[in-house]
């Protein structure tokens, strides 16, 4: 997110990556990219076997049946979500706030993009009946919805939609004719996966969605670029999975040899990477948990956070005391924090909520310590929260949002 006065407020060059675990990768795991480094084929189009293979392991775990013909792979979240937009056509409908990468990809191709609110209870998925509205409103106004992107476990909100909330928006799009993109980036970071449910919009829907997931989200660190993608198994589903591929080609978004071993290696789920993220999980519920209660005591809002390594928090109880040090938009709430807690803090106007919002999102990975041994410490802590570093740096995060009550 750095940028220069000169250079302007909030291109999309200067926008907030995904959230970050922060983690170092898993010795198993770095030795396997190691052991690949000497490939000098490239991996195909789409993904060679064995990782289209993996994929399918991975998601047949999950309960959502697949077959390496249905799955394709990509160098990364952002060309594989711009491919399959491409192949399947239309407008677009997302839910606000959204990811920050999803609306430049619509805008690349040229298409609108509509945002539609979500519920109380949760974001990444659109309220049902505003949704409903939303596509007649469109077509009223001579627009072509056809496509819905969701999030169950979301970015930027944290939290996991119910699974009524889930059945209903997706009864709803079915209804009118969209397909659905459901991005399950971060169904593995759950916070309390034993109390929380999960519902895939393709196990209700498995001929209207097509699910993504950015590996980056829990399995592989974000240097690696790779993300999957499974298409339903019907004569659709097969046509648009080989107009993906011709984009990915033209693209060149292929996934490097050696980040295609490791992520192979990383999606057949040996114990070293499943422990990883479980123990990832389970720190970052810890830390997310006390940064949630530090901003609600300010008098700021927040929805309790249920997965990933971040949350969205809504500044605008504190609008008067912000106005005080110039802040009055995201943007200028975006500069604020950042200079004040010294790491990148996103605006909402970067996930499609309005500017006059005094919305950011707020990320817990720089809270777990300031390089990679305070970091596996952090892991490895019976409770994180009592060491030094993890505390002064919830001290100081605290004490950014104490400032302003």
């Amino acid at each position: 997110m750095e940028r220069t006065d000169s250079e302007g407020r909030g291109p999309v060059r200067y926008g907030p990556h995904a959230p970050e675990p922060g983690l170092p990768v898993p010795d198993e795991l770095g030795a396997v990219l190691s052991a690949a480094a000497g490939l000098v084929g490239p991996e195909p189009p789409g993904g060679g076997p064995e990782l289209r293979e993996a994929a399918v392991g991975y998601w047949w775990r999950r309960g959502l049946r697949s077959r390496p013909g249905d799955v394709v792979a990509a160098s990364g979240a952002q060309p594989l979500l711009f491919a399959l937009l491409g192949a399947y056509g239309g407008d677009v409908l997302m839910p606000r706030p959204c990811p920050a990468w999803w609306t430049p990809q619509v805008r690349l191709l040229g298409r609108p993009a509509y945002h539609v609110p979500t519920p109380a209870e949760c974001g990444g998925v659109p309220d049902p009946f505003a949704l409903l509205e939303t596509v007649r409103r469109v077509r009223a106004e001579g627009g072509r919805p056809r496509l819905l992107l969701l999030s169950v476990a979301d970015d930027p909100t944290a939290t996991v939609a119910p699974p009524e909330t889930v059945r209903e928006a997706c009864e709803a799009a079915v209804a009118e004719g969209l397909h659905i993109f459901s991005d399950e980036t971060w169904r593995d970071t759950l916070h309390r996966p034993h109390d929380t449910v999960l519902l895939s919009p393709a196990e209700m829907c498995p001929e209207d969605v097509t699910v993504l997931s950015d590996l980056a989200g829990a399995l592989v660190p974000a240097a690696w670029p790779v993300a999957v993608a499974r298409f339903p198994t019907t004569e659709q589903g097969a046509a648009r999975r080989a107009r993906t591929l011709d984009i990915l080609t033209a693209l060149g978004a292929v996934v490097a040899a050696p980040v295609a071993a490791a992520a192979s290696h990383a999606l057949d789920e040996p114990p070293v990477v499943s422990d990883r993220t479980e123990q990832a999980a389970a720190l970052h519920a810890r830390v997310a948990a006390a940064a949630h209660r530090a901003v609600l005591v300010s008098g700021a809002l927040a929805r309790p956070p249920q997965a990933g390594c971040h949350f969205y928090a809504d500044l605008g109880p504190l609008r008067a005391r912000l106005a005080e040090r110039g802040v009055n938009d995201s943007m200028e709430l975006e500069d604020y924090l950042t200079a004040r807690l010294g790491t990148p803090v996103p605006g909402g106007h970067r996930f499609g909520d309005e500017l006059g919002a005094l919305r950011v999102r707020l990320s817990t990975g720089p809270l777990l310590g300031a390089n990679a041994e305070q970091r596996l410490e952090s892991l490895g802590a019976p409770d994180p929260l009592e060491l030094p570093h993890v505390a002064e740096a919830l001290r100081n995060f605290g004490s950014a949002f104490d400032e302003l009550r």
